[in-house]
């Protein structure tokens, strides 16, 4: 199948440029093309792994020109979806991870009366574009703002 051979060229790559860990590498690929996909839909990125004071993160916080809403985005890539799609990997602890991150970026804007919304963007290699999944998960307990 040409997709594998696909995954595994781009895995041979990332290990060739980079001192670094191939997953990371894979992931720091995956969150670029998300925001260009996001980014030709209408979204403006305002800051990419984003990193709460005490634990929490979000991959891309966005701006959403259409509906000029706040966009907490979560990036899963993956070299293929044989395994189930990426966005299964989003799950209870995740979403808190993530929830704690957004949070603490509302409290630094100090605006409660701000929209928002979680999506997630899964990133297949081989797959032509990714996947935007708008209103993924909501906001989970105990977190109120």
């Amino acid at each position: 199948m040409h997709v594998p051979s696909i995954a595994e060229a781009l895995l041979r790559w990332l290990r060739s440029r980079s001192r670094g860990d191939a997953r990371h590498d894979l992931g720091a690929w995956g969150e670029q093309r998300a925001a260009a996909y996001l980014k030709a839909h209408g979204h403006k990125v305002l800051y990419r792994n984003y990193r709460a004071p005490g634990g929490g993160e979000v991959d891309l916080v966005c701006r959403d020109r259409r509906e000029n809403m706040l966009v907490f985005v979560e990036v899963k890539t993956r070299t293929s979806a044989e395994g189930g799609r990426p966005s299964e990997a989003v799950n209870r602890d995740k979403q808190y991870l993530i929830a704690r991150g957004a949070m603490s970026w509302l409290k630094l804007l100090d605006k409660p009366e701000v929209v928002y919304r979680f999506d997630i963007v899964e990133v297949v290699v081989g797959e032509p574009e990714p996947v935007h999944i708008r209103d993924a998960f909501l906001l989970p307990p105990p977190y109120r703002f």
